[in-house]
């Protein structure tokens, strides 16, 4: 197999995982996902991403902690404006794989009650044995966020690659106050996202289904003259 057919193969095996086994990760496969995704390029080398991995209790005090901030009702304070709004074919698309979720876990689309219970599944980390926390600092901007883009698809195909499955989430970092306080992450530092990570739960119904993706000829544009 050659190396672009063996890239293209991670990346299509790659999925956001929403059930977890309780099983850890060895601290030497989790130090290889970081050895290998902080290759990507960044602006004049910047390498401006770092990531906070927890393990063992401090995962539980972090998950326990979200969980019960996100279910009160706190309102959400993010360092980066979310979008604000989606149109076209990204509300369409964005539509579309809530709906594949719902589907797999047997939630009708009527059920308020039941979306709004997975929705916090995302702070307990959807039972994932570890999560990171992945920030950039403030003083790079949306620039410095966008090379910490690269390093996060980078961790989550270097996971793939060794059999570790991820999610990423933006919901998590709505509270980045509560990060940076619990996990002692410096106020210059922009919370950009978190990623769940563990071994999947193959039998999971949430793990059943696959996002559509757009094709090739929906992303390029061919200029000649």
């Amino acid at each position: 197999m050659s190396q672009i057919d063996t890239l293209s193969q991670i990346l299509t095996d790659r999925y956001s995982c929403r059930a977890f086994l309780p099983d850890p990760v060895p601290d030497a496969d989790l130090g290889r996902i970081v050895q290998a995704a902080r290759h990507v390029p960044s602006w004049c080398n910047a390498q401006p991403w770092q990531v906070d991995i927890t393990r063992g209790e401090a995962t539980d005090r972090l998950r326990a902690k979200l969980s019960e901030t996100a279910s009160a009702g706190t309102p959400p304070s993010p360092d980066l404006t979310w979008p604000s709004k989606y149109t076209g074919d990204y509300a369409m698309r964005r539509r579309t794989c809530g709906f594949q979720l719902y589907d797999a876990l047997g939630i009708e689309k009527s059920d308020r009650a039941g979306r709004a219970a997975q929705m916090l599944r995302n702070y307990a980390f959807f039972d994932a044995p570890h999560v990171a926390i992945i920030h950039s600092p403030a003083e790079l901007g949306p620039y410095g966020a966008m090379d910490t883009g690269g390093f996060v698809t980078a961790f989550t195909l270097a996971a793939t690659a060794l059999g570790i499955a991820t999610v990423a989430q933006a919901a998590i970092a709505a509270y980045a106050p509560l990060l940076k306080e619990h996990l002692d992450i410096a106020d210059d530092r922009l919370i950009l996202c978190a990623i769940s990570l563990g071994y999947a739960d193959t039998q999971a119904p949430a793990n059943q289904f696959r996002t559509q993706r757009a094709q090739t000829d929906d992303i390029i544009r061919w200029h000649d003259t």
